[in-house]
C-alpha cells in the first residue's frame, strides 16, 4: 500500500504541479528584501556617495509623523552603511547634528555592537548614546524601539524595559516595531516564556487599529514556539498557533496581492503554514506574497548556520507546491469537470 500511495501521489505531482506553478511569480522574478518606490532612490544615490535623498527621505517621514515608514527606512539604511558606509560619514561630517543621520549611526552601531562576541559589552558602551537620541524624540517613537532592542541585548531588567516600553507607547500606541521588540523580550528565548509572549501579542492584536500589523503579532510569537526548544511552561499549544495563523490570515486577506507592505508579514505566515503542513493555506500566501520575499524569516540562522533566505523561500514555495500537487486527486469534480461515470468518464 505505501508502494501504491507512492505511485499515486507521483503521478498526482506530475499532473498538477505545472498547473499550480502558473499561478505565483517565477523563480527568477522573485526578490529579496526589494525597497519600496520610495526608498529605493536614497538606496541608488547611496550607492553613488550621495545623503541628500536619505536626509529628505527620513526629514520627510520625521516632519509628516510616518512613524511605521521611517522605522523601515532607518533599519535598512543602517543595513546599507553595513558595508558601504561612505555616504553616512559624508551626511554625519556635512550635518554633524542631524537627528536621521544621528539615528542612522546609532541603527548601525547598535547592529553591530549585536553582532560582536562581547555583545552586552558593547551594548553598554553604546548606552549613553542610545539615550541621548531617544531624548530628543518627543514624538518620534522609532528611537525607542532602537533603546528597546538595545536594553534586551544589554541585559536590561524588567524595570527597565518597562519604563523604555511606556515611553516607546506614549509616542505611538500601535507602532509595530516597538511591539515586536517588546515581544522578543517576553519571549522564552530571551528573558519571557512562551505564555508570556503569546498572552501580549494576542492582547496587542485584539487592541490594534483596522490594517495595523500588529494584529498579526501572534504569528510571530507562534513562528519564535516553533523554533526553540519548549520553555518552562512547556511547548506552545497547538491551538493557540492555529488561532494566530487564522489572525494573520485574515490581515493578509486585507492587501493586495503583491503588495509590499505586509511582505515580512505575509512571509512569516507562509513559514509558519509550512511548519504545520497546512498546504493549500501555505500556496494561497505565497501566491499573496508574490515577489516579495524578505530575510526575515528564511534568513534566520540554524544553530550556527546562516543559509540563503532566497534559496530557503524558493525551496519551502517549491515544497508547498510539491505536497499539495501531491494530495489533489488526479480528476477533480469541481466546475467544469466530469467525474467517473459522467459523459467522458471511463
Amino acid at each position: 500500500m505505501c508502494f501504491l500511495r507512492a505511485l499515486v501521489g507521483t503521478a498526482r505531482s506530475a499532473r498538477h504541479a505545472p498547473r499550480l506553478a502558473a499561478a505565483v511569480v517565477p523563480d527568477d522574478a522573485v526578490l529579496l528584501d526589494a525597497p519600496d518606490e520610495r526608498l529605493s532612490p536614497a538606496l541608488v544615490a547611496a550607492a553613488l556617495g550621495d545623503p541628500e535623498p536619505a536626509a529628505k527621505l527620513l526629514a520627510t517621514t520625521r516632519d509628516a509623523g510616518e512613524w511605521e515608514d521611517r522605522d523601515r527606512y532607518v533599519t535598512r539604511l543602517a543595513t546599507f552603511a553595513y558595508s558601504r558606509g561612505d555616504w553616512l560619514t559624508r551626511w554625519l561630517a556635512a550635518a554633524p547634528g542631524d537627528p536621521d543621520a544621528l539615528l542612522v549611526t546609532a541603527q548601525l552601531a547598535v547592529r553591530r555592537a549585536w553582532e560582536s562576541p562581547a555583545r552586552a559589552e558593547r551594548l553598554r558602551e553604546l548606552a549613553p548614546l542610545v539615550r541621548e537620541i531617544a531624548g530628543q524624540a518627543p514624538h518620534d517613537p522609532v528611537p525607542w524601539r532602537l533603546a528597546l532592542d538595545h536594553a534586551r541585548g544589554a541585559h536590561a531588567g524588567h524595570a527597565v524595559f518597562e519604563s523604555l516600553w511606556e515611553q516607546a507607547v506614549r509616542r505611538s500606541p500601535h507602532h509595530y516595531g516597538c511591539h515586536v521588540a517588546a515581544l522578543k523580550y517576553l519571549s522564552a528565548q530571551w528573558y519571557g516564556s512562551h505564555r508570556a509572549a503569546f498572552d501580549f501579542a494576542e492582547q496587542a492584536a485584539d487592541d490594534a487599529t483596522p490594517g495595523s500589523l500588529v494584529g498579526a503579532l501572534p504569528i510571530r510569537a507562534a513562528y519564535a514556539g516553533l523554533r526553540v526548544a519548549p520553555g518552562p511552561d512547556g511547548a506552545v499549544p497547538a491551538a493557540r498557533v492555529d488561532r494566530a495563523v487564522l489572525r494573520a490570515l485574515a490581515l493578509s486577506a486585507e492587501f493586495p496581492a503583491g503588495d509590499p507592505w505586509p511582505a515580512e508579514v505575509r512571509n512569516l505566515l507562509a513559514y509558519v503554514l509550512v511548519e504545520r503542513a497546512r498546504w493549500p493555506e501555505a500556496w494561497e500566501e505565497f501566491g499573496r506574497i508574490g515577489p516579495y520575499a524578505t530575510s526575515f524569516p528564511w534568513g534566520a540562522a540554524r544553530g550556527s548556520v546562516r543559509e540563503d533566505p532566497l534559496l530557503l523561500f524558493l525551496a519551502a514555495r517549491d515544497r508547498a507546491r510539491g505536497e499539495l500537487a501531491r494530495r489533489t486527486p488526479l480528476h477533480g469534480t469541481g466546475p467544469g469537470r466530469t467525474g467517473r461515470g459522467g459523459p467522458g468518464g471511463h
